[in-house]
């Protein structure tokens, strides 16, 4: 069952992510200020709906005996994480704690930032899947 879940977090990251991210909300989620919460709090809104979908879709397609409290702390966890992953200095603090600020001057941040929701993301099938 990991694999499933598994699976249909990582697609409603990326659905979430990419084609239901606005121009907007990629532009400001990382700035202070309400424009910049407001924004970051509706992108991470987004996650929570699409995997909560999928994951009740996977759960009735898949006879799955996901306990609701059980999806509904894994998909608040993985709004969280998203939301504070995306405000943009854990990432960058992180590149500079690891020595990467040559990798971070070239465009390693995107990969280091979907790494972080990767492993926030297969956290909360872990605990589905128990």
């Amino acid at each position: 069952m990991f694999a499933e879940i598994a699976f249909l977090l990582y697609l409603g990251h990326l659905l979430a992510d990419y084609p239901f991210q606005t121009d907007h909300q990629a532009a400001h989620k990382a700035g202070c200020g309400r424009t910049g919460w407001t924004a970051n709090v509706a992108h991470a809104t987004t996650h929570v709906l699409t995997c909560g979908l999928l994951l009740t879709i996977g759960s009735v397609a898949l006879d799955w005996d996901l306990p609701l409290w059980a999806a509904a702390v894994a998909v608040l966890w993985i709004g969280v994480s998203h939301g504070f992953i995306d405000r943009r200095w854990p990432v960058a603090a992180w590149m500079r704690i690891a020595r990467q600020s040559g990798w971070a001057a070239h465009g390693g941040a995107a990969h280091v930032d979907q790494t972080a929701h990767v492993l926030a993301l297969t956290l909360a099938a872990l605990a589905l899947s128990v």
